[in-house]
């Protein structure tokens, strides 16, 4: 898989901002009133930015620590914004730096359930991108069913908005 390195920058440029938009809305409180959902939306996004720092070990090859797809704890909206806009610089700098000769290494690593694992550093990044605008949408989805309009989340909006 080959792609050229302004497409990661600007992938990753869109994750940020679309991330950042959906949990400032959470963290001024557009769930306070349903606290179930609220907790639900949490969980749903702190599983996402747990495979971020999951899949930001296996780039480095370093063991990550995790041994779940989700954290016990759930943390608070604010708090998880913070992380997550840290992760989200800290792909956007690893991509920068990123020599288009070893975005397409292959680099071993072993699944949080112990399987071996196996994929190069674009398919990496596009996991981490596409995985999360899953679950973004998952979100919205629920926001929606809320009577609460989500954020725009997609790149041609980003492309026009953003830039």
């Amino acid at each position: 898989m080959s792609m050229h390195h302004g497409m990661f920058q600007s992938l990753f440029a869109y994750k940020a901002w679309a991330s950042s938009q959906l949990l400032a809305l959470l963290e001024a409180g557009a769930l306070a009133d349903d606290a179930k959902t609220s907790h639900t939306v949490l969980r749903i996004l702190n599983h996402a930015y747990v495979v971020d720092r999951i899949f930001q070990a296996n780039m480095q090859g370093i063991r990550h620590g995790y041994t779940a797809l989700n954290t016990p704890e759930t943390p608070s909206a604010a708090a998880l914004r913070a992380a997550t806009r840290d992760l989200d610089q800290w792909y956007r700098d690893y991509i920068a730096s990123l020599s288009l000769d070893h975005v397409n290494d292959s680099v071993a690593f072993t699944f949080v359930d112990g399987t071996a694992g196996v994929m190069t550093r674009a398919q990496m990044l596009m996991h981490v991108a596409t995985h999360g605008a899953y679950h973004r949408g998952e979100v919205g989805r629920l926001l929606e069913v809320h009577g609460i309009e989500a954020p725009p989340d997609s790149l041609s909006r980003f492309l026009t908005v953003a830039h």
